[in-house]
């Protein structure tokens, strides 16, 4: 049985320390490119909805950064070099200082005045897994209410034009082999900016809390006596299963789902954990940042038990313009992935309600038959 495809220098890096935040580059002589912005033009990469690490759209939004002198001469670099992480925050370090030094000038001028100003608040927003259109109310309220936004990779270019044109913009996005910023980088900046009085919000793709280290950033930041909104928003499950017609549960199908993350240890190929239960057949699977490890994660399925015929489905980019589908029986599913390339991210739904679709493309003679309440047969087949 075939699948089906639908388109819809070393540099060790340093923490912001509170007091010392922007002391590890003392001058912009120690530059050696012109623009770190022009490095996009050296990484092409497919067309995407989000916002890829040396993109046009990254450098756009976040042009109020690099706003010195770039010294002449320049040095061309592999696009994927610690050096191009290295410089690019060498040359945000005086935009970012001088922000965060009018914030508290500001934050000191109302604490003379009849009402003093306290810290600012850190909002931990979902942005869902890239509709605009499934944003929520409160979410949109949070970041148009935003002095700064530290957003991530996954927060889709759509979703990133109704931020607030008074915020300044932060790009701290990670993919494999390039991190902009380190966690505990990015736990530095929310501190030191709400702790200076700024309204800051940590944009998100999908809910801050699931798979999203959201819970980290509170833990931290609560810690500091800084106080922290969470604000949900559709995880990818939800969002990718309801826009391909796909119940994570179904009474008689799946009385269960499971959140899998897919994530390896230093960028290898086996996953972290595929426990001996996550091959229920009557669960609906559910792996998050799984491509690299899905050779694995299907061999570990099928040799604890899980059947090689069981219904599956691969999103690339679930929910926007560029969404892209594979759907295959497990025991083809890695090789329909590869030969669709299929590129991060992609969600993995493992189970039989995946059968449900109206996209699903096969019958099986094995496939149960529901009901409705005037027995009338429901799903394809």
């Amino acid at each position: 049985m075939s699948a089906v495809l639908l388109r819809h220098v070393v540099y060790q890096p340093s923490l912001f320390l509170r007091h010392s935040l922007f002391s590890s580059y003392s001058s912009l002589d120690q530059l050696k490119l012109q623009n770190t912005a022009k490095f996009s033009s050296f990484c092409a990469v497919r067309a995407s909805p989000f916002t890829e690490k040396h993109s046009i759209e990254r450098y756009q939004r976040d042009a109020w950064l690099y706003q010195q002198p770039i010294p002449q001469g320049s040095l061309s670099l592999h696009c994927d070099s610690d050096s191009i992480r290295e410089n690019d925050i060498a040359l945000q370090l005086p935009e970012l200082k001088k922000l965060l030094e009018e914030l508290k000038q500001r934050r000191s001028d109302a604490a003379n005045g009849a009402d003093g100003r306290g810290p600012g608040n850190v909002f931990l927003v979902g942005t869902g897994p890239g509709d605009p259109e499934l944003l929520t109310v409160k979410a949109m309220n949070a970041i148009q209410a935003a002095d700064l936004v530290l957003y991530d990779r996954l927060v889709s270019n759509d979703i990133m034009d109704l931020v607030s044109s008074d915020a300044r913009l932060l790009y701290v996005g990670k993919t494999a082999g390039y991190h902009s910023r380190t966690q505990e980088e990015i736990h530095e900046l929310l501190l030191s900016f709400a702790e200076a009085g700024a309204n800051v919000v940590r944009l998100k793709g999908g809910d801050p809390l699931v798979f999203g280290r959201g819970g980290e950033e509170m833990d931290f930041l609560q810690r500091q006596g800084i106080h922290v909104k969470v604000i949900p928003g559709i995880t990818a499950a939800s969002g990718i299963a309801a826009e391909l017609g796909i119940p994570l549960t179904h009474r008689g199908i799946a009385n269960s789902v499971q959140f899998l993350t897919g994530h390896s240890r230093k960028g290898g190929t086996d996953p972290l954990f595929v426990a001996d239960h996550a091959a229920d057949p009557d669960s609906t699977l559910i792996v998050y940042m799984g491509l690299s490890t899905l050779p694995s994660t299907v061999m570990k399925l099928m040799s604890n038990g899980l059947d090689p015929s069981t219904p599956s489905a691969a999103i690339e980019r679930g929910t926007t313009p560029h969404q892209r589908m594979v759907f295959a029986e497990l025991k083809n599913l890695v090789d329909e992935v590869k030969a669709a390339d299929l590129v991060s991210p992609t969600l993995i739904i493992i189970g039989k309600v995946v059968a449900l679709s109206p996209y699903w493309p096969f019958c099986s003679i094995e496939q149960p038959v529901l009901a409705d309440q005037q027995n009338q047969p429901l799903g394809l087949c």
